[in-house]
């Protein structure tokens, strides 16, 4: 065995010791809302595909058709011979849905994070970053090099105590946060947080991957809270069931960040069917409140049918505690035919491992209340 080999071996029995071994699992997603696992046929509540969108008959003939007239993939980066024309009309409608200038289309949520952050500040400059940031943002604060400063989850008072001890030689600022949290479900302060940053000259990011579609009227977390937020960054593979990510700002940042940005210049443009079917979902999103409405209102009456804090997303964690609960948890409900995936650290910190629970809008309200029922009785009151 190689010394590379042994070096992995100790680290995965170390991580099986604790019950934070990871594995890939096969899974077949029939609909938006029934998988099969291992056999079993189960209704997940672990997607993120809040609207059900990547199974709509009009989304799959749009991915089809553009795949058929574009071909399967872009070629090249869009700075050389990627830009098919599907691009520049998505980036038009996801700046008119997030009311701004202009917008950039990245390859991925991870891609754009990434990319954006290290354009906008860099050495000399001062970057803020609320404690429980998805991973990609702690990624592009990384690439930086700018200096983090990292305050208390939704803390705007410990954000501003930090701005003024710290901004103050500091060429510039920026704030970084989600605007739904992808774990706890809790939206950030963004409305005071804009404010905070407007009065200290920073800027403000918002990462809006899980309320694009389900928020705002489909317009996000910014758009519900009616905050004025610099860089709306989010994802398409979320409640817009295609995948890549994107940021809306003003035209001066967005031509920027075209000119700029590494994981834009240096990957592959988004596969034409992959922009189409988002283009398809648009349509989707920007007509059918109702839908829109629907996983909040979904994970709304599973909240109060449990007893725990009303929702604020579709996103409703159950914290446990230890990985071990988490995963015994999983399996009672995997035997009840529920799929809910357990979250251990690091994804989550030490000691709130958890079951995470995603809500669509084509969940059977039925099924919800079992669930509810399921959760409160054999869960949470052991």
């Amino acid at each position: 065995m190689s010394s590379l080999d042994e070096f992995a071996r100790s680290k995965l029995t170390a991580l099986e010791a604790q019950h934070l071994k990871r594995t890939l699992q096969e899974t077949v997603r029939e609909d938006g809302l029934w998988v099969v696992r291992d056999g079993r046929r189960m209704l997940s509540f672990s997607c993120n595909d809040y609207l059900n969108l990547t199974h709509h008959p009009a989304v799959k003939r749009a991915a089809a058709e553009a795949a058929e007239t574009w071909g399967a993939g872009a070629g090249a980066s869009r700075l050389v011979t990627g830009n098919h024309p599907l691009l520049e009309e998505l980036e038009r409608r996801l700046a008119t849905l997030k009311g701004t200038e202009a917008c950039c289309v990245f390859g991925s949520g991870y891609l754009a994070n990434a990319g954006i952050i290290p354009v906008i500040v860099g050495e000399g400059d001062l970057l803020l970053v609320d404690e429980l940031c998805h991973a990609c943002l702690w990624a592009g604060s990384q690439l930086s090099r700018a200096r983090i400063q990292v305050f208390r989850h939704n803390d705007v008072g410990h954000a501003e105590e930090i701005l003024g001890r710290h901004r103050a030689g500091r060429r510039h600022a920026l704030i970084v946060t989600d605007g739904v949290f992808s774990m706890d479900g809790d939206l950030a302060p963004l409305k005071e947080l804009a404010a905070l940053a407007r009065r200290h000259d920073a800027w403000l990011m918002s990462d809006d991957a899980h309320g694009l579609g389900v928020l705002g009227g489909g317009r996000g977390s910014a758009a519900a809270l009616a905050a004025p937020v610099d860089l709306q960054m989010g994802t398409l593979s979320k409640a817009v069931g295609s995948y890549g990510g994107y940021v809306c700002a003003s035209q001066p940042v967005v031509d920027l960040l075209k000119t700029r940005a590494r994981t834009l210049i240096y990957s592959t443009g988004l596969p034409p069917a992959s922009v189409a079917a988002a283009l398809a979902a648009l349509d989707i999103i920007e007509t059918d409140r109702e839908l829109t409405a629907r996983p909040l209102a979904k994970a709304q009456a599973f909240t109060r049918a449990c007893n725990l804090p009303l929702a604020a997303s579709p996103i409703v964690p159950v914290v446990l505690g230890e990985p071990l609960a988490a995963l015994e948890a999983s399996a009672l409900l995997e035997c009840e035919g529920f799929l809910v995936t357990p979250i251990r650290p690091p994804t989550v910190p030490e000691g709130t491992a958890r079951l995470r629970l995603a809500f669509t809008a084509g969940h059977p309200d039925g099924e919800v209340a079992r669930l509810a029922s399921i959760v409160r009785e054999r869960i949470l009151e052991q």
